[in-house]
């Protein structure tokens, strides 16, 4: 038997009220590919190329302040990383946490600075440590890592002595 809370359908059911998924399901409802709630957190999978159009519609529903971009390398499973956005509405006291997952044949996905400014620190920090790339960023650079360093050593597969 399916646990309710992991189960797609029934977590969008169960929480249709809920703003970051109406206007989601009203917008754009492709871009959900799954959905989760479990411990009063809310967690969306969204279709990597639909990001952007995602972090868009839940700024409009009121989820004004990216809290945070995370990423988890999932080596050797594909696709390979999980860029996770966390985001909060202070009108609302809620949070969402919207997913998206990119491959390691082609690790990019669109940047949400042209959204939230202040992503442009984070996504350089997930680009630097886990090589993920971000299109149309303003200024993809390294952000912890000497620029002359090879590689991305948060990436499961980086040798524990560098690159030599």
């Amino acid at each position: 038997m399916t646990d309710p809370a992991l189960d797609k359908d029934a977590v969008l059911q169960a929480h249709a009220e809920n703003r970051a998924i109406a206007s989601l399901l009203a917008a754009i409802p492709d871009a959900v590919t799954d959905a989760k709630y479990d411990r009063n957190e809310l967690t969306l999978t969204i279709a990597k190329d639909r990001i952007r159009a995602a972090c868009k519609t839940v700024q409009t529903a009121g989820y004004n302040f990216l809290e945070d971009v995370t990423c988890v390398d999932w080596y050797p499973s594909e696709p390979r990383f999980q860029v996770t956005y966390h985001i909060v509405s202070h009108t609302l006291n809620e949070r969402v946490r919207l997913i998206a997952m990119v491959d390691s044949v082609d690790p990019t996905i669109d940047s949400i600075t042209p959204i939230w400014p202040s992503a442009n620190f984070y996504e350089r920090e997930v680009w630097d440590l886990f090589g993920v790339r971000f299109h149309e960023h303003p200024s993809l650079r390294r952000i912890m890592m000497p620029e002359e360093w090879k590689g991305h050593p948060l990436r499961k597969d980086y040798p524990v002595e560098g690159y030599r």
